[in-house]
């Protein structure tokens, strides 16, 4: 039988083969200049994100002011995120203004695997005013998610009057929709629908949002993968006349899934192909944002699909990933990144009613005891232990591309050097908001990377030091630790080790 512990370890042992005996050696020197100007884009304050179900809302003490542990962790994380509301169960979701207030008659729809179950539930005004105070209370905004599968234009309406009034300042936009371009599997017929047939429907909706709120901002398409559909509408757009204001095109991305794909691992999660792939997706919504004039952001997306993966999403490898996933979105032009999360329970009814990592830690020989002690979701950034929260490493890598929050980036081709070098690594830099030159190095690979990093000749200061890191690439756990020492550069140069599997941040001061 497979335990867990040789599970992760046939995990760990086949990252360390892939680049140990392509090289044979322990550690490689690489060289690296900084550039002194500042022509990249701009990382929002607000980048870092975090998703969650909108099922979420049918607790009213989950998001509230008095839920201080959850408070305590979003603040950790940032003190200026953006809260996501969405997900599958908001097509699922209906307004109900008052407590009297009937359930609506609602649509048939396919039930499939992976999908909510026709469930309906309420989102009441209690839960949005306590929202509101909780968002207040972390600092965050919130992109507030309106269904758009079994929703009507006037209850869309209603809903957004009173969630623009209650939220005030604290809304960043609606979402109207989730991963329609999945919608021909259990809401749409899969005859008929397209980019052009949603475009259509969405208008409606976001033309009815308008009339009563005439400051709405609007997000689209969200889409679970089809990056196309960015594309189509921003070919679309010019034809529409007094089209609604869309500040954000978004779109959905997760590495792989379920947790059952073999090919859900730690070597593919972190190997270059992969972000080559996002980098891919991001320049086809990068370009179509632009057309239409508006802002690009990931609004979902983790490690692994339905649920995540136990030994990849919730280990230290995630947390690497996170920091090199978000880098590469920021240095894009992305507005931000919203990792998907919350509790178990809610999205284990996002995709159908349990979670496939269960089933696989339970095949692996875990009993129920084991398997609670893993964070439910696998792969969400704050996990829930009965009253407590904690941040999972995932959030660890999210909150460490973050230092850059409010930065310009650098366009440097650090990543491209040290690819060239031979290592599984990547690099970023940023002239963050106080003039100090930044520059995170991430190592997925096995070995040592010695790097002397050129700041150029003339240029003096003190370098400090931060490090992204945990006992091992498959630990359930992470840590950000700041040096109590500092180096000085000599002749603009200074020399850094980077260990394997570990993120190292120097910022010039």
């Amino acid at each position: 039988m497979l335990t867990r512990r040789r599970f992760l370890a046939t995990a760990a042992g086949a990252l360390a083969a892939a680049h140990l005996d392509a090289r044979g050696q322990s550690k490689v020197r690489v060289a690296l200049s900084i550039a002194k100007e500042a022509t990249g884009p701009r990382m929002a304050v607000d980048f870092v994100g975090l998703s969650y179900e909108v099922q979420q809302l049918t607790d009213p003490t989950f998001f509230s002011a008095q839920n201080n542990g959850l408070i305590r962790e979003f603040k950790t994380l940032s003190s200026t995120g953006v809260l996501r509301l969405g997900g599958n169960t908001s097509e699922f979701a209906y307004w109900k203004p008052t407590h009297d207030s009937p359930e609506p008659e609602h649509p048939h729809v396919r039930e499939v695997a992976g999908e909510p179950k026709a469930q309906y539930y309420a989102v009441t005004v209690e839960a949005v005013r306590n929202l509101a105070e909780f968002l207040e209370a972390t600092g965050w905004t919130c992109v507030y998610g309106i269904g758009m599968g079994t929703n009507t234009p006037a209850r869309a309406a209603e809903e957004a009057v009173f969630v623009a009034e209650t939220l005030g300042n604290r809304l960043q936009y609606f979402q109207i929709g989730n991963e329609a371009d999945l919608f021909d599997r259990h809401l749409r017929d899969p005859k008929i629908w397209s980019a052009k047939r949603y475009l259509e429907e969405w208008l409606t909706l976001a033309r009815a949002i308008a009339v009563r709120v005439p400051t709405a901002k609007l997000g689209m398409p969200d889409v679970a993968r089809d990056v196309s559909w960015l594309k189509e509408i921003a070919d679309e757009w010019p034809s529409i006349q007094a089209p609604p204001q869309v500040s954000t095109l978004s779109h959905h991305y997760y590495f792989g899934g379920p947790a059952t794909n073999p090919e859900v691992n730690i070597p593919n999660l972190l190997k270059p192909a992969t972000m080559q792939s996002v980098r891919n997706t991001a320049n086809i919504a990068t370009a179509a944002a632009r057309k239409i004039g508006a802002r690009v952001r990931m609004t979902e997306g983790n490690t692994c699909y339905r649920g995540g993966k136990p030994g990849v999403s919730d280990v230290f490898a995630a947390a690497l990933w996170a920091a090199d996933y978000s880098l590469l979105l920021a240095s894009n032009g992305y507005s931000g990144v919203n990792l998907h999360g919350g509790t178990g329970k809610s999205v284990a009814n996002s995709v159908g009613g349990s979670l496939p990592g269960d089933a696989l830690l339970k095949s692996h020989g875990e009993t129920p005891e084991q398997i609670a002690a893993h964070p439910h979701p696998f792969y969400t950034p704050i996990a829930t232990f009965g009253s407590d929260y904690r941040l999972e490493p995932v959030a660890y890598g999210l909150k460490f591309a973050g230092s850059f929050s409010g930065g310009v980036l650098l366009k440097t081709g650090l990543a491209t050097k040290l690819q060239a070098a031979g290592v599984n690594a990547t690099a970023y830099a940023a002239k963050l908001p106080g003039g100090q030159t930044s520059v995170i190095i991430l190592n997925k690979d096995a070995v040592d990377i010695e790097i002397e990093l050129d700041f150029g000749r003339g240029v003096s200061g003190t370098v400090e030091t931060e490090t992204l890191h945990a006992p091992a690439i498959d630990s359930r756990e992470a840590h950000i630790t700041t040096s109590t020492k500092t180096d000085s550069l000599k002749q603009g140069k200074c020399s850094v080790i980077v260990p394997p599997a570990t993120g190292l941040r120097l910022t010039l001061t």
